[in-house]
C-alpha cells in the first residue's frame, strides 16, 4: 500500500489504458515520477490538450480538430470510393500500409448488442444517408473478421445493396509469406471458402 495518496489514484487512472494492470500501472507512474517528471507534464498537457480538443469528423467520424477531416477535406481524393472502417485506427493502418485514395467512413465499434452498440451507436443513419448522396460508387467494408465484425459487414452489404452502392469486403485468408501448416483452422477455412479464379 503506497504511503501517498496521490500516487495511489495515478496508478489507478493509468489502469484505464488497453492492456494496463496493476503492475504496469505502477512501472509507469514510478518511471515518471522517478525519471522522466517534464516527461510526465508534457504527457499531462497533450492528454488534457487532446481530450479538450479532439472531436469527431462531421462527415466520416473520424477524429479530427475541425468539424470536417484533413482527409474529408481534401479534393483530391476519391469520392467515389469510401471504406468503412471499426476504428481510427483501422483506417490509419489503411492509409499507412496501402495506395487508398478514397474517402472513408469510422463506426467507432461493431455491432455489440451486448455492449449496447446496435445501428444508431455505429451511425448507420449518417451513413445511409451519405450513400443516399448519390456520390458513392464502391462501399469497400473493412470490418475486423470476428462474429460482430461479420455481422456489420452484412448489415452494412444491405445499406449499400438499398442504395445501388456495390459493396465488397476486404479479402480474408492466408497472409503473404505464411505456410499452410502453421495457419489456424479458422483462417484457412475462410481462405478456402472465399477460394477465386485465377485469371
Amino acid at each position: 500500500m503506497s504511503s501517498s495518496p496521490l500516487l495511489a489514484e495515478l496508478i489507478e487512472a493509468l489502469r484505464c489504458l488497453p492492456g494496463v494492470g496493476n503492475k504496469t500501472a505502477q512501472r509507469m507512474a514510478f518511471h515518471l515520477l522517478e525519471r522522466d517528471r517534464p516527461g510526465a507534464k508534457r504527457l499531462a498537457e497533450r492528454l488534457v490538450q487532446a481530450s479538450e480538443r479532439i472531436g469527431n469528423c462531421r462527415r466520416c467520424r473520424s477524429f479530427s480538430e475541425q468539424e470536417v477531416c484533413a482527409v474529408c477535406a481534401n479534393t483530391t481524393r476519391d469520392m467515389h470510393l469510401l471504406c468503412v472502417v471499426e476504428s481510427p485506427v483501422d483506417q490509419l493502418a489503411i492509409e499507412q500500409a496501402t495506395g487508398y485514395r478514397g474517402h472513408y467512413f469510422v463506426l467507432l465499434g461493431r455491432l455489440s448488442p451486448l455492449d449496447g452498440l446496435g445501428p444508431k451507436e455505429l451511425g448507420l443513419d449518417l451513413l445511409a444517408a451519405r450513400l443516399a448522396e448519390g456520390e458513392v460508387q464502391e462501399l469497400i467494408i473493412a470490418t475486423n473478421p470476428t462474429v460482430e465484425g461479420e455481422a456489420t459487414a452484412h448489415m452494412l452489404g444491405q445499406l449499400a445493396r438499398a442504395a445501388n452502392v456495390r459493396a465488397t469486403r476486404l479479402a480474408h485468408g492466408v497472409p503473404l509469406g505464411g505456410e499452410l501448416e502453421f495457419i489456424d483452422r479458422g483462417t484457412l477455412a475462410h481462405a478456402f471458402g472465399g477460394r477465386q479464379t485465377i485469371a
